[in-house]
């Protein structure tokens, strides 16, 4: 099998539609006939040793938006050449936008079927920018009609199919859900985190993920300046990068959160490094409203750390409060609350770490046997209709 990747975002990008694309691509890339990662130019991206094949476009920044990166592939005579003579079977989209309608062009060239993946809180997205609900409402529409033109639309779980309704969608929707790799145990890279991040003994508080604002991290911050208050111990560490960065680091000096108490690490692109801090962390505090299935819960369970998630949004799915993660309402108060329970009952939350870890990852190696077998379906019913 033959399959094209097509993304709007990938590495060096450490979104999560960029991370799952490179997850699609690199266990593809060892089992498929071809893959193809059809993308704009990321300069700063490592090329050597890949098991897939990447046909980027020339590209530019996106105003207000610099870490991502946006072109007109039909201009680029170099990737045209390439992309023509790219044999596909089938083209899987994880964007509507760029590369998205690349897609659906190629698609419809080579004669072949073309997946959809929705994965993002587009009119969320698109009012951060544009800050009008009318234009926002428009944005949504478009991303309506260019699922809609898809020969199958997937999204990551049932509440990112909610969303996908919300937004005015009524076609037929396949849950296929984003996974993790298998990880284990050990104290190498719980000890490369420690060091690398002077991390005291005290229990550790983990958030991963973009420094933006819309993560809910001002909860966090928050949160965490109410159990300082309080008396309780313990280190927060924000692991990421963003546009937000500087006013996180704001907020948590105007609360009297030094660097002794809040640790922001920037992007940590070492694999080992980032599950040790999965590993070493007591808890991971995700209270964003704004994810929809965040990959960062199934990583931190495969590794036995659980989540704290706010109550009702779509990251919390796969979480019953109590059992294999925490819940809370979304107020600083609730959060903190929840926090303290934690930090009081550490052995109980090591326990609802191990139910995370049997219940809430599923494996790459898992998804994309599901994947290949959905390709083939698609395959075969669009070579007869």
């Amino acid at each position: 099998m033959r399959v094209g990747q097509f993304s709007d975002t990938f590495l060096p990008v450490v979104d999560g539609v960029g991370r799952v694309v490179s997850s699609y691509a690199y266990e593809m890339g060892r089992c498929c006939e071809a893959c193809y990662v059809i993308t704009p130019l990321q300069k700063a991206l490592y090329r050597g040793d890949l098991p897939f094949d990447i046909l980027d476009f020339r590209s530019f920044p996106v105003p207000k938006m610099k870490q991502y990166r946006a072109g007109f592939p039909r201009l680029d005579l170099h990737y045209l050449n390439r992309i023509e003579h790219a044999r596909m079977d089938i083209a899987h989209t994880h964007s509507p936008f760029i590369a998205g309608q690349e897609a659906h062009r190629i698609a419809k060239r080579k004669g072949i079927p073309l997946v959809g993946t929705f994965h993002s809180k587009y009119y969320d997205d698109f009012y951060q920018i544009l800050k009008s609900r009318k234009l926002s409402s428009l944005g949504s529409e478009f991303v309506v009609e260019y699922f809609e033109k898809c020969d199958q639309t997937w999204v990551v779980s049932q509440a990112t199919a909610a969303v996908l309704r919300d937004y005015g969608y009524h076609g037929t929707i396949e849950v296929v859900e984003n996974g993790t790799a298998r990880k284990q145990s050990s104290p190498e890279n719980v000890q490369l985190a420690t060091r690398t991040f002077a991390l005291s003994d005290d229990p550790i508080l983990l958030f991963v993920g973009q420094m933006n604002w819309k993560k809910n991290i001002r909860r966090i911050l928050e949160s965490f300046s109410l159990l300082k208050a309080r008396g309780y111990r313990g280190q927060l560490v924000l692991a990421g990068m963003g546009p937000n960065a500087d006013d996180i680091k704001k907020l948590a000096d105007s609360l009297h959160l030094g660097p002794e108490h809040v640790i922001m690490t920037g992007h940590v692109q070492a694999a080992d490094l980032l599950d040790g801090l999965y590993e070493r962390a007591d808890l991971l505090v995700f209270p964003s409203l704004y994810d929809n299935a965040p990959m960062v819960v199934r990583e931190a369970a495969a590794l036995d750390t659980p989540s704290l998630l706010i109550r009702g949004s779509s990251a919390a799915e796969v979480v019953q409060d109590g059992q294999n993660g925490l819940l809370a309402e979304d107020t600083s108060a609730d959060v903190a609350a929840r926090l303290a329970w934690a930090l009081d009952n550490l052995e109980a939350v090591k326990t609802i770490g191990r139910a995370a870890k049997a219940t809430i990852p599923r494996y790459w190696d898992e998804v994309i046997e599901e994947v290949l077998g959905r390709y083939r379906e698609l395959i075969q019913t669009h070579a007869t209709t």
